[in-house]
């Protein structure tokens, strides 16, 4: 179904929106820019799933059941799930390298007790930037000893893995935005303060020409790719901006939305970086 539901979106602010990943010094707030709610119509992607691609609208739907299960043992998700992102991602891409390199679990329900649990994000944003999607690829590379300046000469993008735990979504589902609705001014970057590093997101500001969609009670058997950041700068999405929201379809009584995200490097090579 159709209907109507709030998204949030970047406040037009001076200078640029900080969020701290650990406690800021003292008198520094954690977080900076204010997040407005905005109707905004939500359409059922499921009618469009077969036609729906990440170089089109920079998400696609895979009904791809897992064989992985054990969801709370971080060592094997790394081991174990991370190898079946990676040929997922491959096989609906055509890469010649995937490199899978880090996930988030979602759970508002246990994010306050499990270290490493985290409640869905409830405001509208691109996991990287223009600067950042280059930067986390070469430091992802050079991290395993391959050389990052030749393999980035090909085209490579950033693709997340999205998949429900468990359960299908009732609460929370994930709104998708179709990447060619958003202009270059709706994306704002925004700093993400690490003790070690600046890494950089977009924060989205609202435009009524956006188009979002969602798929209801997605399945742990379905998975949702979604495009973080593409090298080709023209002729394909390059970012699809994404938020959890508040589904006015959803049971009063639903459960916590459970999910994992995995984000994976997405290499194509072409003949001289192949070798």
């Amino acid at each position: 179904m159709t209907g109507l539901a709030a998204l949030h979106f970047l406040r037009p602010m001076d200078g640029r929106p900080v969020a701290y990943q650990y406690d800021p010094p003292p008198g520094v707030p954690q977080r900076t820019g204010d997040y407005d709610p905005q109707p905004v119509v939500i359409r059922d992607a499921r009618p469009l799933a077969a036609g729906l691609s990440l170089d089109g609208e920079g998400f696609a739907l895979l009904d791809r059941p897992s064989v992985f299960a054990d969801f709370g043992d971080q060592d094997a998700i790394r081991s174990v799930y991370y190898r079946e992102v990676e040929g997922l991602i491959a096989g609906a891409t055509g890469a010649a390298l995937v490199i899978a390199f880090d996930h988030n679990i979602r759970s508002a329900a246990r994010a306050a007790g499990d270290a490493g649990i985290r409640p869905p994000v409830e405001r509208t944003h691109n996991d990287f930037t223009a600067r950042s999607g280059p930067d986390r690829a070469a430091r992802e590379l050079r991290a395993r000893g391959l050389d990052a300046d030749r393999l980035l000469e090909s085209r490579f993008a950033i693709v997340n893995l999205w998949r429900p735990i468990g359960r299908p979504v009732e609460k929370s589902p994930l709104a998708l935005c179709d990447a060619r609705s958003i202009r270059a001014e709706d994306l704002i970057p925004s700093d993400l303060v690490y003790r070690d590093r600046v890494g950089e997101t977009y924060s989205l500001a609202f435009d009524a020409a956006q188009r979002w969609y969602y798929f209801p009670r997605l399945t742990p058997a379905e998975a949702i790719l979604i495009k973080g950041y593409d090298s080709e700068e023209s002729g394909v999405a390059r970012f699809a901006a994404h938020s959890a929201f508040d589904d006015p379809a959803s049971p009063r009584a639903a459960p916590e939305r459970q999910s994992i995200e995995v984000r994976a490097l997405v290499l194509w090579l072409d003949a001289g970086a192949a070798h």
